[in-house]
């Protein structure tokens, strides 16, 4: 491809001599002879590193925005926005040939984006899905570690769903794609936004910072319409002010789609929903109030895509809750639920659910991840403390932070006894032994993951695991008291 198409619409001028161009890389290693490098670091000196190896391996164009002394270098102002855009073009702008709907939020995107998903399918479309479940289409599945791939990704995969025949793409959109530009060039038919509480302020560093990046995706740049929670405060600012064709969803506040008469227990929830002043009746598996708003959200997409809000109502009977989210285990009369809750907001709605559905004693297993945001961590101890009956404290992943130094963050906000077993799953165990009939357990934090960071290493761990090897272990034990082998 020649490189003015593939800057074509993304720069006013091309002040560069015409070429043609095998593929676009970021990874200098990666670079083959006709390729075109850009570089994305933030270090000069990372930066002139990277160029010089991917000169040495024959890169045609480097595209940097610092200035450095190779004769085949393309300065750009804002680098990461030309190589999102770039990457589209290079794919002759695959998401333009479909239906795209971006998630965005703190809380709720995996769960809006599996019920939009499973919906969509009940219509009759064909649908690709691209979020922390990984991408999924036709019979593909692809594990990637970032919710929202990088440009390169992302652009490639919309091209591979296009030509697959998909005609929805439903995707996770997260701040820190937002703020690195990943989804430039990208047109949203819909824009949805869950709710904005605190996380990742570690990147962001301020709340208003963060809040501003989740709410930059829901403007004409990004979106041609928006689905927007009345009940978040930032949503509620923002239902104010924008000029996007919008609908607004919400339980406590006035909008456009809303339930009531809400009804549930551990096994489902029962509502009234009306949407756009057509009242339906809905059954789901779905657990909870902020599923509630998860379902509400969703129908909201489907109603502003123009489509059967009928069927979809139809279809949430039989979906079942994405792994992970609020997963409910029944053992010896006893409940334990797996979630993937790991910010304030989302423990929160997690242990306030759970203890409205609960006849016993309520019991939660959590921890926090190391090297993130330390500021959520004593908030996460007080929300613990004040729904629960015994917690217990343990490691999420707490990567190449001291153990002890994170829990005894999480301990700041607490005033009661507790317990606290570094070794996940013994703490899991301690739990479940110390849990009776009637009792529910929440294990909080990881949710589906199939693994725990420790360190530099990775190592193979699941919540559910855990839970099925303390089930089969006491039950080979009652099978041994039994039949004494």
């Amino acid at each position: 491809m020649k490189l003015s198409k593939i800057f074509d619409g993304t720069r006013e001028e091309l002040n560069f001599k015409d070429c043609e161009i095998e593929k676009i890389v970021q990874n200098s290693a990666l670079v083959s002879k006709g390729d075109i490098f850009f570089d994305l670091s933030s270090s000069y000196t990372k930066s002139l590193k990277n160029c010089k190896e991917a000169n040495e391996k024959g890169a045609s164009v480097l595209v940097s925005d610092k200035n450095m002394p190779f004769e085949n270098l393309m300065l750009a102002k804002d680098v990461r926005s030309l190589f999102s855009r770039a990457c589209a073009n290079y794919y002759d702008n695959p998401a333009s040939k479909m239906k795209i709907i971006g998630i965005t939020g703190t809380n709720g995107k995996t769960t809006c984006a599996h019920l939009i998903c499973e919906e969509l399918k009940s219509l009759g479309k064909k649908v690709g899905m691209i979020g922390t479940m990984g991408v999924q289409f036709c019979d593909e599945f692809v594990d990637y570690s970032m919710t929202t791939p990088d440009a390169d990704i992302l652009q490639k995969t919309f091209y591979e769903m296009q030509k697959s025949g998909v005609e929805f793409v439903v995707m996770e959109v997260s701040a820190h794609a937002i703020s690195q530009k990943r989804v430039e060039g990208v047109k949203f038919d819909v824009g949805v936004l869950t709710n904005i509480t605190q996380d990742h302020l570690d990147y962001f560093k301020t709340m208003e910072k963060y809040r501003d990046c989740k709410l930059s995706f829901l403007s004409s740049k990004y979106a041609k319409s928006a689905v927007i929670s009345a009940d978040d405060a930032s949503g509620q600012k923002f239902l104010m002010k924008t000029n996007l064709p919008t609908i607004s969803f919400g339980l406590f506040n006035p909008a456009d789609v809303f339930a009531v008469g809400i009804k549930g227990n551990l096994n489902g929830s029962k509502f009234f929903c009306n949407i756009l002043d057509d009242i339906y009746n809905v059954e789901t598996n779905l657990v909870g109030e902020y599923n509630v708003q998860n379902i509400l959200a969703s129908l909201s997409t489907i109603a502003c895509l123009g489509l059967d809000v009928q069927k979809a109502v139809e279809s949430l009977r039989f979906i079942s809750p994405v792994e992970g989210r609020f997963n409910v285990i029944k053992y010896k009369g006893k409940y334990i639920i797996i979630d993937f809750a790991h910010t304030p907001d989302g423990l929160d709605k997690v242990l306030a659910t759970a203890k409205s559905v609960c006849e016993g004693k309520l019991y939660c297993v959590f921890g926090c991840g190391g090297n993130r945001d330390i500021d959520k961590r004593h908030k996460m101890g007080a929300i613990a403390e004040k729904y629960c009956d015994y917690v217990c404290l343990t490691n999420d992943n707490p990567r190449f932070e001291d153990e002890k130094k994170i829990v005894s963050d999480i301990e700041k906000g607490m005033k009661k006894a507790h317990f606290v077993e570094f070794d996940r799953s013994k703490a899991i165990e301690k739990m479940i032994s110390l849990s009776k009939n009637d009792d529910v357990l929440v294990i909080a934090g990881k949710g589906g993951e199939k693994y725990q960071i420790i360190g530099d290493r990775k190592i193979d761990y699941n919540d559910f695991e855990a839970v099925y090897n303390v089930i089969g272990k006491n039950e080979n034990r009652n099978m041994k008291e039994l039949y004494g082998n």
